[in-house]
């Protein structure tokens, strides 16, 4: 691949082709722990920034506005730090001897999907042990209390986080790469780390962390719904799932707490045949959230899996999708 001139200084043949890579890096190495034990991971990096601006800015007695202006600007900090340094990089690809392959192993440690995978396969293996060890995993992957969860509950939880995490850990990346190259999914996982840090409405962060909370809606918002249809394609390609039921479930998305997250999880729900989200705890405090879906709440070990295969098809229709983009661009 040879860069030209483009938008943001980068070929699309040479950024597409990238990401198609990227996707191909993640489901094979992953997150190598043996890399990121001795070097900081983007995300880590980020998450370490908003820690230490936390700690120096959150005054929880502080006006409200100050708490406001204060959180809005540590933001902005990390969203613009991240999203120089990523430009940086992504100019010294277009330059440097096999910069797409750097480039793509680049873009790699923003997508989660293999990640993904094996944290809610480990809630299934771990449920199958037995309770406890099925709550010990689920709290890896999702915020609310796993100690208030049943077997059925923590099988519910492995399952939404499938879907939700499908729709940021990977399409949304994705999609703000294709628009914005490497600059656009650091900002994008920068806004990402922001939200599930101080973007809960909590009473330490209603202030500080609303604009981060708000600006995570409005980058998920296209993402979110685009994950949805993903799913639901990715349903038509299985046996044994409900495409028909996935696609009626979608009308309850709008009546779940999240602007996005209902999207992706009623999506998956409907095509599994199941009922998720509803009241659920975080932190000591009942959310009382709409269901999602028409079937069973009773979720198993076996419904995780058959939602990880819907999230390794939907994958694979990611990367179609890419390639799909790549030859267009020829």
């Amino acid at each position: 691949m040879r860069a030209g001139p483009a938008v943001l200084l980068i070929d699309p043949r040479f950024l597409l082709g990238s990401l198609l890579l990227a996707l191909a890096f993640d489901a094979l190495l992953g997150d190598p722990g043996w890399l990121w034990r001795r070097l900081p991971h983007p995300v880590v990096a980020m998450g370490r920034a908003i820690g230490w601006l936390e700690g120096r800015w959150l005054d929880a007695a502080a006006p409200a506005a100050v708490q406001a202006r204060r959180g809005r600007t540590a933001s902005l900090l990390v969203i613009g730090a991240s999203t120089f340094l990523a430009l940086a990089v992504q100019s010294l690809c277009v330059i440097a001897p096999l910069g797409w392959l750097v480039l793509a192993l680049a873009v790699s440690t923003l997508i989660a999907a293999r990640g993904l995978y094996e944290h809610v396969a480990a809630v299934a293996a771990g449920l199958e042990r037995g309770l406890e060890e099925g709550r010990r995993a689920v709290a890896h992957i999702v915020g609310r209390d796993p100690a208030s969860l049943d077997a059925h509950g923590v099988a519910r939880a492995a399952i939404e986080s499938t879907a939700e995490n499908f729709a940021d850990g990977v399409v949304a990346p994705l999609f703000w790469g294709v628009l914005l190259g490497l600059p656009g999914m650091a900002a994008y996982k920068a806004i990402n780390t922001l939200d599930s840090m101080i973007g809960h409405r909590s009473p330490r962060y209603r202030h500080f962390g609303r604009f981060a909370a708000r600006l995570d809606d409005l980058a998920n918002w296209l993402p979110a719904r685009l994950a949805a249809l993903l799913i639901l394609a990715a349903s038509l390609c299985l046996p044994g799932t409900m495409p028909g039921a996935g696609w009626r479930a979608l009308r309850d998305a709008p009546r779940h707490r999240s602007p996005n997250a209902g999207w992706p999880e009623a999506a998956i729900a409907g095509a599994l045949g199941l009922r998720l989200a509803g009241p659920r705890r975080y932190g000591g405090e009942t959310v009382d959230d709409a269901w999602m879906g028409a079937g069973r709440a009773a979720a198993t070990p076996d419904d995780i899996r058959r939602a990880l295969c819907l999230l390794m098809v939907a994958c694979g229709l990611t990367a179609v999708l890419l390639a799909l983009f790549v030859l267009a661009s020829v």
